[in-house]
């Protein structure tokens, strides 16, 4: 897959559709693939961090999960056909997984999100086979245990949604203990999931001001998004250092 250098960070060229297919590729190989989809604020704090940089960069795919990045990458003259939100990835690999053989787990959310997202996943899913829930509040004492279940359940995908930068750093620093094929960091997907978080109408999305839409559900955001304005000056005044390939 092509890929487009973004202060650092190679994201995969690629649309919704092909990211799943690519997914789907990576659960009949039998190893390791983790799936991480930064936004412009993650690729911010990718920029800054050359830890953070190099984890999100050892990914088996990285797609552009924000209006942000695409547009960053047409001003390096490499444009990303689409926005590939983490949940409409998901969605998708739902949808392909559905009455396969293939197992899910899903990780993250508050006490009783998980639970609920699991219960409405079967709804719109009959057929899909998920082995295994955990909420994301622990201790770093109970990692351990987290994957023992994860691998005892003998999932072969699992949805890490515990948000960045948090749930890249936790799946990479277990990629080696996870005897899944796949886990995906897909931040608040499973609070959409259970109905506990509204996304953005198909108006927003579909014109990328979901973020707009956020910020107007969510006012507290206006902090954060201050980091849009000094992402694209950061791609504009840096992205020439960054080389294409």
């Amino acid at each position: 897959m092509d890929k487009v250098n973004i202060l650092g960070v190679n994201v995969d060229m690629v649309n919704v559709a092909e990211a799943a297919d690519a997914v789907m590729g990576f659960l009949d190989e039998n190893k390791f693939h983790s799936v991480f989809t930064p936004n412009s604020e993650i690729i911010m704090c990718a920029y800054k961090d050359e830890e953070f940089c190099k984890i999100l960069n050892s990914a088996s795919l990285l797609t552009a999960d924000g209006i942000g990045v695409v547009y960053a990458s047409k001003i390096l003259k490499k444009p990303i056909k689409e926005r590939a939100a983490g949940y409409d990835i998901a969605r998708q690999v739902l949808e392909k997984t559905n009455n396969t053989d293939h197992k899910l787990f899903l990780f993250g959310g508050k006490p009783g999100v998980a639970e609920t997202a699991k219960k409405n996943l079967e709804k719109d899913y009959p057929d899909l086979n998920i082995v295994g829930i955990r909420n994301g509040y622990f201790k770093p004492e109970e990692e351990p245990e987290i994957v023992e279940e994860i691998n005892k359940s003998g999932a072969d995908i699992v949805f890490v949604c515990l948000g960045a930068p948090k749930q890249e750093r936790w799946i990479d620093s277990h990629k080696d203990e996870l005897n899944v094929r796949v886990a995906m960091g897909i931040g608040g997907s499973l609070d959409v999931f259970a109905g506990t978080a509204e996304r953005a109408p198909e108006f927003f999305c579909n014109h990328g001001l979901e973020w707009l839409y956020r910020l107007y559900k969510e006012p507290w955001r206006i902090g954060r998004m201050t980091e849009l304005p000094k992402f694209a000056m950061t791609v504009i005044a840096k992205g020439k250092k960054y080389k294409q390939n």
